[in-house]
């Protein structure tokens, strides 16, 4: 399993919005120039994130994005799934073969390790800075 960097981005995205969360909505081309990415390809990543229930939005002059739920509520695994699908290292695997609990064991790593960071804590951390080091 490989994250592509429209799932980095789109953590990156969520966490601007998570650190903006309760100030009302998000333009794109605010969380853009703060992220150093591109607002079209912000514009892209926000179809998915919106069908899967973690942003959305409002028309207008004032309009933009925001969190459908408290960040302390959606996780780096949300985000990350929702862009990437499932987080399998061995797509199909038979729970029969021989190596499959090696397998199940990584994909149950990955999960607890993206389920593990909040947005909110993301967001929020002490060791924010870092975390945005390594994405």
């Amino acid at each position: 399993m490989k994250i592509s960097t429209r799932g980095r981005y789109a953590l990156l995205l969520m966490i601007d919005l998570a650190a903006h969360y309760g100030t009302g909505p998000v333009a794109l081309r605010e969380a853009a120039q703060r992220q150093g990415l591109s607002e079209h390809y912000l514009e892209q990543l926000m179809g998915p994130l919106r069908s899967g229930g973690l942003v959305h939005s409002v028309r207008g002059a004032a309009g933009g994005y925001y969190l459908a739920k408290h960040p302390e509520e959606i996780t780096a695994g949300h985000v990350i799934r929702q862009m990437e699908g499932p987080t399998e290292v061995v797509a199909g695997l038979d729970p029969a073969a021989i190596d499959a609990p090696v397998w199940l064991a990584v994909n149950e790593a990955i999960d607890e390790a993206l389920n593990r960071f909040s947005l909110a804590e993301l967001a929020h951390g002490e060791d924010e800075a870092a975390f945005m080091f390594y994405i």
